[in-house]
C-alpha cells in the first residue's frame, strides 16, 4: 500500500475554504433575517444610513439592526463608511437580495437554511435509526415555498410557462379542466383561474394548512372557478378527466412518485398534457459536481425532500433525481413524448411537457 505525501498547501487551502463555509452559513442566516424584516428592501437605492436611521425607517429594534449591519458589513454584503458609521447596500448586491429581484432574490432562498436547521436533531436520529421527518415538522415550509414560487409565477406563469404546452392557452381561453398536483398554497392555480374564467381548476395537496391558505387566497382574489382539496395524490382516482395537469416542484417530494405519475397519465384526456416543473440537474452525482447549487440542493434533499418521502414509507427519491430519472419515470407512467425546457426567470428548475400521444 502506497501513502501519498501530506500536501501542506492543500490542507491550508481547505482550512481556508472551511472558514468560508462557516462564515457563509452565518451570513445565510443573516440574509434570511434581512429578507424577513425588510431590511434589504429598505436599504435598496437609499443613501448610506446609520443603525439608528435604519431602525427608525423600518420600525425595528436598533440594537438588533446594529448587530445585523455588523454581520453584513464584515461579510462584505454591505459597505461601511467607518468615519460616519453609515451602511450602504450597493445596487449590484441589491439585484440579488431584494424583493425587486424576483426569482433571483437569494435572500428569499436563504430562508430555507434556518428552516432546515430546525429539524437537524430529528435528521440526526434518522441517520441512526432510519425513517424520515414528516411534513408537519417543517413549520414554515409552505409559506417559504409559496413566496419563492410566487416570485417566479407572478412574472412568468401566464406569459412564459403555460405557452410551453402547445395549445394550452387556446384550451384555457375556450374552457378546459385543469388539475394541479401538490398545489401547496395554490398561488399558481389561483393565477390561472383568475386569468382564464372559462376554465375549471382544482388543486390537491396533503397539507390541510396549505389548502386552507389556497382557499383564502382564492376568496381574496374573488375567483369562483377553482377548488382545493386535502388529498393523497397517490390515489387520484381520475380517468380521462383533465385536459392539463400541472405539478410545480412537487413530484420529487412524493412518497411514491411512480404511482403519482401513473395516476396523472390516467387522469389526462386524449390529447391532454402534463406540465411538470422540477429541479434541474443530472441523476448522477458525478455529473452534478459542477452544479452551481449542488451542495445546497443535496442538503435540501437530505433534510426535506428525501426525508418527507421516507416518513411516508416512500422511496425517498430526493431533490436531485435528475432529468434522466425523470424521463424514465415519465416513460414508465405512459408518457411517450417528453420535451424539457429551461426559462430565464427560473434559474433552478427544468420544465417538462409530457404527453401520451
Amino acid at each position: 500500500m502506497t501513502t501519498r505525501p501530506f500536501d501542506a498547501a492543500k490542507a491550508e487551502a481547505f482550512q481556508a475554504r472551511v472558514l468560508d463555509v462557516l462564515n457563509g452559513g452565518a451570513l445565510a442566516l443573516m440574509m434570511s433575517i434581512g429578507h424577513q424584516t425588510g431590511l434589504f428592501d429598505a436599504m435598496a437605492g437609499r443613501p448610506p444610513a446609520t443603525s439608528q436611521e435604519l431602525a427608525a425607517a423600518t420600525g425595528l429594534d436598533e440594537r438588533y439592526v446594529r448587530e445585523w449591519l455588523a454581520a453584513m458589513a464584515t461579510g462584505r454584503v454591505l459597505e461601511l463608511e467607518p468615519r460616519t458609521a453609515r451602511y450602504r447596500l450597493p445596487d449590484e448586491h441589491a439585484g440579488v437580495l431584494t424583493r425587486a429581484a424576483g426569482a433571483h432574490n437569494f435572500a428569499l432562498t436563504a430562508q430555507y437554511l434556518p428552516l432546515l436547521a430546525s429539524v437537524e436533531q430529528a435528521i440526526v436520529e434518522c441517520f441512526r435509526n432510519g425513517g424520515g421527518v414528516p411534513y408537519p415538522a417543517f413549520q414554515r415550509f409552505h409559506a417559504v415555498m409559496a413566496e419563492e414560487s410566487a416570485a417566479v409565477h407572478d412574472v412568468a406563469l401566464l406569459d412564459v410557462t403555460l405557452p410551453l404546452v402547445p395549445g394550452a392557452l387556446e384550451w384555457l381561453r375556450s374552457g378546459c379542466d385543469v388539475l394541479d398536483v401538490g398545489c401547496g398554497r395554490g398561488h399558481a392555480l389561483n393565477l390561472m383561474a383568475r386569468a382564464f374564467p372559462a376554465s375549471r381548476f382544482v388543486g390537491y395537496d396533503l397539507s390541510a394548512e396549505a389548502i386552507a391558505a389556497a382557499r383564502d387566497e382564492a376568496a381574496q382574489l374573488g375567483v369562483g372557478n377553482v377548488g382545493f382539496e386535502t388529498r393523497d395524490v397517490t390515489k387520484l382516482g381520475h380517468a380521462n378527466a383533465f385536459d392539463l395537469v400541472t405539478a410545480f416542484d412537487a413530484i420529487h417530494d412524493q412518497g411514491f412518485p411512480e404511482q403519482v405519475l401513473r395516476g396523472i397519465a390516467r387522469a389526462l384526456r386524449p390529447g391532454g398534457a402534463f406540465l411538470m416543473v422540477d429541479i434541474a440537474g443530472a441523476t448522477s452525482v458525478a455529473e452534478n459536481l459542477d452544479h452551481p447549487l449542488g451542495p445546497y440542493l443535496y442538503t435540501v434533499s437530505c433534510m426535506h425532500c428525501m426525508t418527507v418521502s421516507l416518513a411516508q414509507g416512500g422511496v425517498g427519491l430526493g431533490t436531485m433525481w435528475g432529468e434522466e430519472k425523470a424521463r424514465q419515470l415519465l416513460a414508465e407512467a405512459g408518457f411517450n413524448k417528453v420535451d424539457v425546457t429551461r426559462i430565464e426567470s427560473d434559474p433552478v428548475n427544468a420544465y417538462y411537457v409530457a404527453t401520451r400521444d
